[in-house]
């Protein structure tokens, strides 16, 4: 007799009995593709995704599901989890949505003219006289946002520019940085401010060789801003609501508002009650009102929610460059004593900060100057060694001036963390040239020997200009408007630079387990850009464009040249 599998008839029954059982055990294995696969809202697929985490990993592809990401890793995961939307990358760069950890966001009345994008007195002063006569006599016009190093004329407008177009019109005009502003001479007049008026404290209101005023004030226009009537939260909500949406467009998705008023956060609160998931995420950081007024408000750093919460408190111990009035150690160049100014006395100052730490608050401290630098860091270093407080993550807010070394060490020991803006060596590099020199001038906004020293360093923008991708690349390249590049040893590389816009800031506002890089459990806020920034040569990196914006898995942004997914 011969063997059973001897005749065709015989194998063929082997064989289909042998795929019955295949196929079985393939229905049964929860490993096969023809297992359930997961549910899922968003994958996101086939891109380049720089993670920001610890090893600064790459992944391809990730998962989101409740506006959190649930998984990361390659264009497998497609096979594990059924999603609802798929966003095909094409090989594109995604990274996590930037945080801009030191910003002003604000809405604007009718009598406001936005200066940010003005290219010359001329046509300034055209928009001014257009206001004035839609508002009619008397009426206060305001704007914001003028620079005379973008302006043709090359100068800054004076009183005299202003009245040759708005007589009839208070006029105040603030600075791009709002550090120093002008006005005409119907608002000086209403400010009762004269040829004879001595210089306010911490501030300077400038006079030309003659004695007569030019209508520019350093540091203390609030002489002149305060006389303004004041508008109704209302009136300001929709265009407050559509600024901060127009972040979207710059990739960010949170943000830290560099300093309101505890009578004002209800108006946060309100507005993202109304607008809630439509809005960048936000801290917002408060003035001192006092012991008992900070605790009749009730709140501290760190409530609320992942969508608007409690910031630092806002101090603010100098001024900036556009006046100039940073606290610097040594006087200006050309200057034989001037060294800028204290925003108030030294006492005063050290017993804020150890009010403000004693009763549990964070502090976010403007300091520009060398000099405001060195004495802040005394005195946090005072009230930490006096109230040791674990993770209380102070931090400054600047940091313009390179300041001692042993200032930089005391910072590291006692976890004193910087917000720097890197993009004001390229915007405010007209201010550093007359003003400093030397090597104050070379390692203006210093990146590398700060974090050399080890301390954590975040990035943002003050709104000059409020687009990361000037930052990053102004952290990269060290070159200001003119090209000139300033302390090319400062420089960080694009990773870190990335990293002190992403999961940097996330650190300064406790939220770095929920937010700042692309990981399993955090929010899905991430960008799509044109270019990788790693792999763009130097000087093109500024030109990189967000394409797209999510926030918490949903899509707020898409550049108009890209087509539909």
């Amino acid at each position: 007799m011969g063997s059973p599998f001897s005749t065709g008839c015989h194998t063929g029954r082997v064989r289909l009995t042998l795929l019955c059982a295949a196929l079985y055990l393939s229905a049964c294995s929860p490993d096969t593709a023809t297992a359930p696969r997961e549910a899922a809202d968003l994958l996101v697929r086939n891109g380049k995704v720089l993670t920001m985490d610890a090893r600064n990993s790459e992944a391809t592809a990730f998962v989101v599901r409740d506006q959190r990401i649930i998984a990361v890793g390659g264009n497998t995961l497609e096979s594990t989890y059924d999603a609802a939307q798929t966003v095909d990358l094409g090989g594109r760069t995604v990274i996590p949505g930037f945080i801009d950890s030191h910003t002003h966001i604000s809405g604007h009345p009718p009598r406001y003219i936005d200066l940010t994008r003005i290219g010359s007195i001329e046509a300034m002063l055209a928009r001014v006289a257009d206001k004035a006569r839609a508002l009619g006599p008397g009426e206060w016009i305001t704007g914001y946002g003028w620079s005379e190093d973008e302006l043709t004329e090359g100068r800054r407008p004076l009183r005299a520019d202003l009245d040759a177009v708005a007589p009839d019109n208070p006029v105040v005009l603030t600075r791009a940085g709002g550090h120093s502003a002008v006005g005409n001479s119907l608002a000086l007049q209403l400010a009762g401010i004269d040829a004879t008026t001595p210089d306010p404290h911490g501030g300077i209101i400038e006079r030309d060789d003659a004695g007569v005023l030019n209508g520019i004030i350093r540091e203390r226009h609030d002489l002149l801003t305060n006389l303004v009537p004041e508008a109704a939260p209302a009136d300001l909500r929709a265009s407050l609501v559509g600024n901060l949406q127009a972040l979207f467009a710059h990739g960010i998705t949170s943000i830290v508002q560099a300093q309101d008023t505890i009578d004002y956060y209800p108006e946060w609160q309100h507005i993202y009650s109304e607008h809630r998931g439509d809005l960048p995420r936000a801290a917002v950081q408060l003035a001192y009102e006092g012991r008992e007024q900070m605790q009749a408000f009730g709140r501290k750093t760190g409530d609320g929610d992942e969508h608007l919460r409690v910031g630092a408190i806002k101090i603010f111990v100098d001024g900036g460059f556009t006046g100039p009035a940073a606290y610097t150690s040594r006087p200006y160049k050309g200057e034989d004593e001037y060294r800028g100014k204290l925003n108030l006395a030294e006492a005063e100052l050290q017993d804020l900060i150890r009010t403000a730490h004693e009763d549990g608050w964070q502090l976010g401290i403007h300091a520009i100057g060398d000099a405001a630098i060195d004495l802040t860091v005394s005195y946090l270093v005072s009230a930490l060694s006096d109230f040791p407080r674990a993770n209380h993550r102070h931090y400054l807010n600047h940091f313009t001036v390179m300041p001692r070394a042993d200032t930089m060490q005391q910072m590291a020991r006692f976890d004193i963390a910087i917000t720097q803006q890197p993009n004001f060596t390229y915007t405010l590099e007209g201010r550093y040239v007359a003003n400093l020199d030397g090597d104050r001038l070379e390692t203006n906004n210093p990146l590398r020997t700060p974090m050399d020293h080890g301390i954590h360093l975040a990035i943002s923008s003050d709104i000059l200009p409020i687009g990361p991708m000037r930052g990053i690349s102004a952290a990269v390249n060290r070159q200001g408007m003119s090209g000139r590049v300033f302390g090319a040893q400062e420089a960080l590389s694009p990773m870190e630079a990335l990293r002190g816009y992403t999961i940097q800031g996330a650190y300064l506002t406790f939220e770095e387990h929920i937010k700042g890089s692309i990981e399993p459990d955090k929010l899905a806020d991430f960008v799509v850009l044109s270019r990788n920034p790693l792999t763009t040569p130097g000087e093109e990196i500024a030109d990189i464009q967000v394409l797209e914006t999510y926030l918490g898995g949903r899509r707020v942004y898409r550049a108009e040249s890209q087509a539909a997914p």
